[in-house]
C-alpha cells in the first residue's frame, strides 16, 4: 500500500495540474511516480526538468536507460526496474540487454564501461577510485560522459529513493528477477545488494 497518495489529475490545480497535463500530453499517460510526485509541484518540475535536460545530453538514450536499470538493480527498485524496462524496450534495448544492463555489463565496451560505472557510483556513494575513472577514460568516455553518469545516476537515485519512501503503487508489467548474486555488477564481497 502506498504511503504517498497518487495526485489525481482531475482534481489537480495550479503548477501541478499543469505539469501533469504535460506529462499526460507528452507520454498518453501519467505514472504513478509521477503523480505521486505532484504533491509537491517543485518535485515534479525538478524530476521533469532534470530529465529533459539530460535527454539532450550526449549520452544516448539507450545507454541512459542501460544506467536506470543498473541503477534501480542496485536500489532494489522494483517500480524502476519495471519502468525502464518497458521503456528501454521501447528506444531499443532487446532482453539481454536489459538483463545485462541490470547486472551492469554490456558486450559494448563503452555501454559496458557506463553501466559499470554507474553501479560503482551507487555502491561507493560516489567516492570512485582514480583506477575506477581511467578505466571509464579507455572505455572512451570524455569528461562531458563521465559527468553525464553521474548525473543521471543521480536522477535515478531520486526516483528510487522516492519509490521506496513512497511505496508508488507500479503501473508498468513488472520487471523479471534476475539472479540476485551479482544484482549490482559490483562483484564486492561487502555489498549489500548481492
Amino acid at each position: 500500500m502506498t504511503r504517498i497518495s497518487p495526485i489525481n489529475p482531475a482534481t489537480a490545480t495550479g503548477t501541478a495540474r499543469e505539469l501533469l497535463n504535460g506529462v499526460e500530453s507528452k507520454l498518453g499517460m501519467i505514472p504513478n511516480m509521477m503523480s505521486t510526485m505532484a504533491n509537491s509541484p517543485a518535485v515534479l518540475d525538478a524530476y521533469l526538468k532534470f530529465s529533459g535536460a539530460l535527454a539532450a545530453g550526449g549520452l544516448s538514450a539507450k545507454d541512459r536507460e542501460r544506467i536506470a536499470l543498473a541503477v534501480g538493480q542496485a536500489n532494489r527498485c522494483d517500480y524502476c526496474l519495471s519502468a525502464h524496462t518497458a521503456i528501454g524496450k521501447m528506444v531499443g534495448l532487446t532482453a539481454e540487454q536489459i538483463r545485462n544492463a541490470r547486472s551492469a555489463t554490456d558486450a559494448d565496451a563503452k555501454s559496458d564501461a557506463i553501466v559499470k560505472f554507474a553501479a560503482q557510483l551507487v555502491e561507493k556513494r560516489g567516492l570512485v577510485s582514480d583506477d575506477e575513472v581511467a578505466a571509464a577514460r579507455r572505455a572512451g568516455l570524455g569528461d562531458g560522459e563521465i559527468a553525464e553518469v553521474v548525473a543521471n545516476t543521480a536522477l535515478n537515485l531520486l526516483t528510487n529513493y522516492f519509490n521506496h519512501v513512497a511505496e508508488t503503487d507500479n503501473d508498468f508489467p513488472p520487471a523479471e528477477p534476475i539472479d540476485s548474486a551479482s544484482s549490482c555488477g559490483c562483484h564486492s564481497d561487502t555489498c549489500s545488494v548481492a
